[in-house]
């Protein structure tokens, strides 16, 4: 088989013969940047039919179109895992929507908190960043982006099928994370990562009264929003989620 290293994300459906137009960034990157041609290859995939290698048709200095050849893998979909975060600031907050593509979560909620302190959450540059990432990795499928939306609202329409670990960072004496995942049985997941700043006495009695809420600690050091983000998102895929089938 013909080996492509060049990876892009698509909108189009995707079948043998099927033409996939570029869009003018696609064009530049694949012929300005990476001066490739017509015959070249690359690999295609857009969250629904799995992965294509095509072929360049058609090259332009603003457009592009590739050809379908055969499907290299088929559709796969990542656990039914959530992040829930609230954002941080803006590189952070990228930082967290890229990790994320990377470990492998369903669908990306941002969410408001008493302390949230950062810039408007677009779900446009967000969705952007998840599309960059799922090319870098390999993903076949594009994690949603939510809008954001106030924790409490989203905790008030909570589907309670769905267990929700929260990176509680004065989650002292209830057990190593490892403990605590290994009692969890597999099934709909999400995690809930917070603010710089922490959630307030509230949030953090709020969470507590909640059935479908288990607190994880993450060990004596307290970690970035980020850092967490990642640290949780790894223990749930090394327990729960795909890595376990790696």
């Amino acid at each position: 088989m013909v080996q492509a290293k060049i990876r892009l994300c698509v909108d189009q459906p995707l079948a043998p013969g099927q033409s996939v137009a570029l869009t003018e960034a696609q064009a530049h990157y694949l012929f300005g940047v990476m001066r490739e041609g017509l015959g070249s290859p690359a690999r295609v995939f857009n969250g629904r039919d799995g992965e294509w290698l095509a072929e360049v048709i058609e090259a332009g200095k603003r457009k592009g179109t590739l050809r379908c050849l055969e499907r290299t893998r088929a559709q796969a979909g990542p656990p039914d895992l959530w992040l829930l975060f609230a954002p941080v600031k803006k590189a952070r907050t990228e930082f967290i929507v890229e990790k994320a593509v990377e470990l492998g979560v369903a669908r990306l909620v941002p969410v408001t908190t008493d302390y949230t302190n950062a810039e408007r959450f677009r779900c446009d540059k967000a969705e952007a960043h998840v599309r960059e990432a799922a090319e870098q990795c390999g993903a076949l499928s594009l994690p949603a982006v939510a809008e954001p939306a106030p924790l409490a609202r989203v905790l008030a329409r909570w589907d309670e099928g769905r267990r929700l670990l929260w990176a509680d960072e004065g989650a002292a004496g209830i057990g190593s994370p490892r403990e605590v995942l290994a009692s969890l049985a597999p099934g709909p997941s999400a995690i809930l990562i917070g603010p710089e700043g922490g959630f307030s006495p509230a949030e953090r009695e709020g969470l507590r009264t909640r059935p479908f809420v288990t607190p994880v600690a993450l060990g004596p050091r307290i970690l970035r929003a980020e850092t967490a983000a990642v640290a949780l998102l790894a223990l749930w895929q090394a327990h729960l989620g795909d890595w376990t089938r790696a």
